[in-house]
């Protein structure tokens, strides 16, 4: 008899409000849905740079597993404590869930990249399989000289959603759905929206304003220095009713991270019909060029200029924003479900699942 039952372990609290995390609910609602006996452990939330105090915590948590158990690991606390992992690594069937190598932060200073991949590279060697949520982060695993057949690809899901309405007069809306931290790329989309000659627009950008004071204060900066005080609103993290409110009045979706591993929230945008301009990372170009259309314009990230001209572009023409839109509409019908994606999650933890 084949039981599937899985260990969940995640860094702070499963719902905290990111991307990572929201892949990390779905999967856990996905595989409970598909008849998985689920359990779910949170660690200390200092990882992935954890205190003393919160390993011999996460050591403890893996140590009361019982043996055989299949533990899905999120990234951000797998990598950082190898340790721990090594010593339970023939017990238990271990298993990584990668969004972005540890080393891939934007802003590390050079030691510390070469330390937390030192850290992950180890982990990552204890681990009986590795799910990676987009393609880059499975081809840079795969040059840490990790077998491919311990290597799989979960992409996220993407939720059914309503049309956005538009402004339907007055500024155009856009929309930026992101933490303000230093690779999401805020600093870079102010000063590119402040040298366009149009300012018939007002900027909204929700997400977190806690997560990285630093650069939240820089962007806040930045806006005041622009003179975009009123053009510009930080609404810090939503909640589901006001964000879904934040689409409906869209026109368009701006994103300018410097790094990612997907792209959910380009995703979510296209599911609403939103025309986009964001940058090339992750399965963004993917996403807004699809086979069924083209809904945005893509840029090199860091790049401002090209970023000022495709800003004033979509802002500055209406026949093209309506053919992005339309581009968009197609591209929303082809977005892997959240179902879909439980079911890829479920068919790889399902090779582990011990006969009984």
């Amino acid at each position: 008899m084949r039981e599937s039952r899985a260990t969940v372990i995640v860094p702070g609290s499963l719902e905290t409000r990111t991307g990572g995390y929201e892949y990390d609910r779905r999967i856990v609602a996905g595989l409970r849905a598909r008849g998985w006996r689920v359990d779910v452990q949170e660690l200390d939330a200092s990882f992935p740079r954890p205190t003393v105090t919160a390993l011999a915590h996460a050591a403890r948590v893996l140590a009361a597993i019982p043996d055989r158990t299949i533990v899905l690991i999120d990234g951000l606390a797998l990598g950082a404590m190898p340790a721990e992992v090594e010593r339970e690594a023939t017990r238990l069937m271990l298993v990584a869930l990668v969004h972005l190598p540890l080393a891939a932060e934007i802003g590390l200073d050079p030691a510390t990249a070469a330390a937390l991949e030192a850290s992950e590279r180890r982990a990552l060697a204890a681990a009986a399989q590795i799910v990676v949520s987009g393609h880059p982060t499975l081809e840079t695993l795969a040059a840490y000289g990790i077998e491919r057949d311990r290597l799989a690809i979960v992409e996220p899901g993407t939720d059914r959603a309503p049309l956005a309405l538009g402004s339907r007069g007055g500024p155009l809306e856009l929309l930026c759905v992101a933490t303000l931290n230093a690779g999401k790329g805020h600093e870079i989309l102010i000063r590119a929206l402040a040298q366009m000659t149009n300012r018939n627009w007002h900027l909204t950008c929700a997400g977190s304003l806690t997560r990285d004071p630093s650069a939240v204060e820089r962007v806040r900066a930045t806006v005041r220095c622009a003179g975009l005080d009123d053009h510009v609103t930080l609404a810090d993290e939503l909640a589901a009713d006001a964000l879904a409110a934040c689409y409906h009045r869209a026109d368009v979706f701006v994103l300018a991270t410097l790094h990612e591993s997907y792209g959910m929230a380009v995703a979510e945008a296209l599911a609403h019909g939103l025309p986009v301009v964001s940058t090339m990372t992750g399965a963004i170009p993917k996403l807004v060029t699809d086979g069924a259309g083209v809904a945005g314009i893509i840029v090199p990230p860091r790049d401002q200029l090209a970023l000022v001209d495709a800003l004033t572009q979509v802002v500055g023409d209406e026949r093209l924003r309506k053919t992005l839109a339309d581009g968009a509409r197609k591209v929303r019908d082809r977005l892997p479900s959240w179902e879909d994606a439980a079911a890829k999650m479920a068919a790889v933890l399902g090779r582990l699942v011990p006969v009984i």
